[in-house]
């Protein structure tokens, strides 16, 4: 994960600034949208003072990224103020956008400071199962990209991946970090951030419908995301992902989440629509 996130710049000039970044391989060759957006965001980050940090960003995928091939990312720098500075970042694989974003970064400033609180009602970690103990049975491949991916990850109550276990709610909760310590630089824990982001949000849709991710001809992509940072806050220690569906129709589900640290603090706040499209029967 930390070498895509390390982009390298390009010897190609426009009015842009031009980055180019490699992708994680992918059993199915698609790329994994948590990554572009957080490369997207590295590369914005390139042309920011390191003084301000990301704030909010929205995105769009607009097609499917071939893990096999480069991603290339063009940075416009639409406006540098005194406090805030925009940028808008487009990601073209054979010279096709697949993802495009707009992020605003901003200087840390004093101001309001109010917070929405966890749930209170949520295991520690340590007392959920390891995600290797929900695969028992399942194809070594699944188990093996699952348990080899740089992020842990333990659901509440269970994960979807091959059943959807207990009432069918559209809502989870979600313990996450990087197996890893990745030093104190706050735009990495930002990027690294928005890449856990996108890895659960989409199933409180298809836990509210009883649809685990192995179900046969089960489609889901994510169409847009929407993030914003609150706090810093470190991805090498456990944070909880609380999700919810408040809405599916229409092939498209929307999700919403917020991301707190094991204190409670509220880091990041997420929205992010999918398309989802289920088999005739295949929902409760």
């Amino acid at each position: 994960m930390l070498a895509v996130l390390d982009l390298s710049g390009s010897d190609a000039r426009t009015t842009e600034d031009i980055f180019v970044g490699r992708s994680q391989m992918m059993p199915l060759g698609r790329v994994f949208g948590g990554q572009v957006l957080a490369q997207a965001m590295v590369a914005a980050s390139r042309t920011i003072a390191e003084d301000r940090l990301i704030h909010s960003m929205h995105g769009y995928f607009l097609r499917p990224g071939d893990s096999t091939r480069d991603i290339t990312f063009a940075v416009d720098r639409i406006h540098d103020g005194r406090s805030f500075s925009t940028r808008r970042t487009q990601a073209f694989q054979e010279g096709v956008p697949i993802f495009s974003m707009i992020a605003s970064f901003q200087d840390v400033d004093p101001g309001l400071d109010h917070a929405a609180a966890p749930p209170t009602d949520v295991p520690a970690p340590e007392d959920l199962p390891a995600i290797e103990e929900h695969l028992r049975g399942s194809h070594p491949m699944s188990q093996r990209l699952l348990a080899d991916r740089p992020v842990e990850v333990r659901h509440v109550p269970s994960p979807v991946y091959l059943r959807v276990e207990g009432a069918h709610v559209p809502r989870q909760a979600v313990w996450m970090k990087l197996r890893r310590p990745i030093g104190d630089d706050p735009r990495l824990h930002s990027a690294a951030l928005a890449y856990l982001s996108d890895l659960t949000i989409q199933e409180p849709v298809l836990r509210a419908h009883g649809l685990p991710w192995i179900t046969p001809g089960l489609k889901v992509a994510s169409l847009d995301h929407a993030m914003w940072w609150h706090r810093p806050g470190r991805v090498d220690d456990w944070l909880l992902y609380v999700q919810e569906s408040p809405s599916a129709r229409g092939g498209r589900g929307l999700s919403t989440g917020r991301i707190f640290t094991r204190g409670g603090t509220l880091l990041a706040s997420v929205a992010q629509e999918i398309m989802v499209r289920a088999p005739a029967g295949a929902a409760d």
